[in-house]
Protein backbone atom coordinates (compact mmCIF):
# COMPACT_ATOMS: atom_id res chain seq x y z
CA UNK A 1 0.00 0.00 0.00
CA UNK A 2 3.06 2.54 0.49
CA UNK A 3 3.94 2.43 -2.71
CA UNK A 4 1.12 4.18 -3.96
CA UNK A 5 2.53 6.70 -2.20
CA UNK A 6 6.20 6.70 -2.75
CA UNK A 7 6.16 9.46 -5.61
CA UNK A 8 4.83 11.71 -2.86
CA UNK A 9 6.27 10.70 0.22
CA UNK A 10 9.73 11.34 -2.61
CA UNK A 11 8.22 15.03 -2.83
CA UNK A 12 7.48 15.48 0.73
CA UNK A 13 11.49 14.26 1.43
CA UNK A 14 12.78 16.56 -0.89
CA UNK A 15 10.87 19.96 0.24
CA UNK A 16 11.84 18.83 3.65
CA UNK A 17 15.68 18.08 2.81
CA UNK A 18 16.47 21.38 0.38
CA UNK A 19 15.78 24.37 3.29
CA UNK A 20 18.47 23.67 5.42
CA UNK A 21 20.74 23.78 2.25
CA UNK A 22 19.53 26.63 0.87
CA UNK A 23 19.57 29.07 4.17
CA UNK A 24 23.16 27.28 4.74
CA UNK A 25 24.52 28.64 1.58
CA UNK A 26 22.76 32.13 1.63
CA UNK A 27 24.02 32.93 5.33
CA UNK A 28 27.29 32.13 4.26
CA UNK A 29 27.21 34.74 1.52
CA UNK A 30 26.57 37.26 3.91
CA UNK A 31 28.66 36.09 6.77
CA UNK A 32 32.37 35.38 3.92
CA UNK A 33 34.87 36.37 6.29
CA UNK A 34 34.10 34.76 8.89
CA UNK A 35 32.64 31.51 7.16
CA UNK A 36 36.21 31.89 5.49
CA UNK A 37 38.04 31.92 8.46
CA UNK A 38 36.09 28.68 10.15
CA UNK A 39 37.19 26.73 7.00
CA UNK A 40 40.48 27.57 7.38
CA UNK A 41 40.43 26.95 11.42
CA UNK A 42 39.74 23.78 10.56
CA UNK A 43 42.51 23.37 7.60
CA UNK A 44 40.58 23.69 4.39
CA UNK A 45 41.62 26.35 2.11
CA UNK A 46 38.94 29.63 2.37
CA UNK A 47 39.01 29.40 -1.44
CA UNK A 48 36.24 26.48 -1.11
CA UNK A 49 33.95 28.43 0.38
CA UNK A 50 32.53 29.91 -3.35
CA UNK A 51 32.20 26.12 -4.07
CA UNK A 52 30.60 25.38 -0.96
CA UNK A 53 28.20 28.00 -1.45
CA UNK A 54 27.38 27.54 -5.12
CA UNK A 55 26.95 23.60 -3.64
CA UNK A 56 24.42 24.33 -1.10
CA UNK A 57 22.40 26.77 -2.89
CA UNK A 58 22.47 25.19 -6.62
CA UNK A 59 22.21 21.73 -4.80
CA UNK A 60 19.48 22.85 -2.63
CA UNK A 61 17.61 24.36 -5.59
CA UNK A 62 17.54 21.25 -7.43
CA UNK A 63 16.42 18.56 -4.44
CA UNK A 64 13.74 21.58 -3.87
CA UNK A 65 11.91 21.82 -7.21
CA UNK A 66 13.00 18.36 -8.78
CA UNK A 67 15.98 19.21 -11.19
CA UNK A 68 18.89 17.11 -11.79
CA UNK A 69 17.53 15.66 -8.30
CA UNK A 70 19.87 12.65 -8.29
CA UNK A 71 22.76 14.41 -8.53
CA UNK A 72 22.19 17.60 -6.57
CA UNK A 73 21.39 14.75 -3.68
CA UNK A 74 24.28 12.86 -4.55
CA UNK A 75 26.67 15.76 -4.46
CA UNK A 76 24.95 16.69 -1.17
CA UNK A 77 25.28 13.70 0.57
CA UNK A 78 29.12 13.87 -0.04
CA UNK A 79 29.25 17.33 1.09
CA UNK A 80 27.39 16.11 4.68
CA UNK A 81 29.63 12.90 4.95
CA UNK A 82 32.75 15.34 4.52
CA UNK A 83 31.13 18.31 6.74
CA UNK A 84 30.63 15.62 9.07
CA UNK A 85 34.26 14.31 9.38
CA UNK A 86 35.95 17.82 8.97
CA UNK A 87 34.05 19.96 11.11
CA UNK A 88 32.08 17.57 13.85
CA UNK A 89 34.48 14.91 14.08
CA UNK A 90 35.23 16.11 17.66
CA UNK A 91 32.76 13.78 19.10
CA UNK A 92 33.74 14.69 23.16
CA UNK A 93 30.73 17.20 23.60
CA UNK A 94 27.02 16.11 23.15
CA UNK A 95 26.28 18.93 20.98
CA UNK A 96 29.09 18.23 18.70
CA UNK A 97 27.81 13.90 17.85
CA UNK A 98 24.47 15.77 18.01
CA UNK A 99 25.91 17.82 14.70
CA UNK A 100 28.07 14.79 13.49
CA UNK A 101 24.61 12.14 13.49
CA UNK A 102 22.88 15.35 12.14
CA UNK A 103 24.83 15.39 9.03
CA UNK A 104 25.35 11.46 8.63
CA UNK A 105 21.35 11.38 8.67
CA UNK A 106 21.01 14.29 5.87
CA UNK A 107 23.39 12.14 4.10
CA UNK A 108 21.19 8.65 4.47
CA UNK A 109 18.25 10.59 3.21
CA UNK A 110 20.15 12.71 0.45
CA UNK A 111 21.36 8.94 -0.95
CA UNK A 112 17.61 7.54 -0.74
CA UNK A 113 16.33 10.33 -2.71
CA UNK A 114 19.21 9.66 -5.25
CA UNK A 115 18.44 5.92 -5.49
CA UNK A 116 14.70 6.31 -5.54
CA UNK A 117 14.56 9.75 -8.07
CA UNK A 118 12.54 13.06 -6.97
CA UNK A 119 9.21 11.45 -6.79
CA UNK A 120 5.97 13.28 -7.84
CA UNK A 121 5.57 16.53 -8.93
CA UNK A 122 9.84 17.75 -10.51
CA UNK A 123 10.13 19.86 -13.10
CA UNK A 124 12.52 17.43 -14.44
CA UNK A 125 8.79 15.07 -15.47
CA UNK A 126 8.51 17.91 -17.75
CA UNK A 127 11.30 18.40 -19.22
CA UNK A 128 10.97 14.39 -20.57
Amino acid sequence: MIDRFAPYLLTLARLLLAPVFLQSGISKIFDYASMQALMESHGLPGILLGPTIALEVLGGLGVLFGLGTRWAALGLAGFCGLAAVVFHSNLSGHGQTIDFLENLSMAGGLLALAAAGPGAFALEHRRR
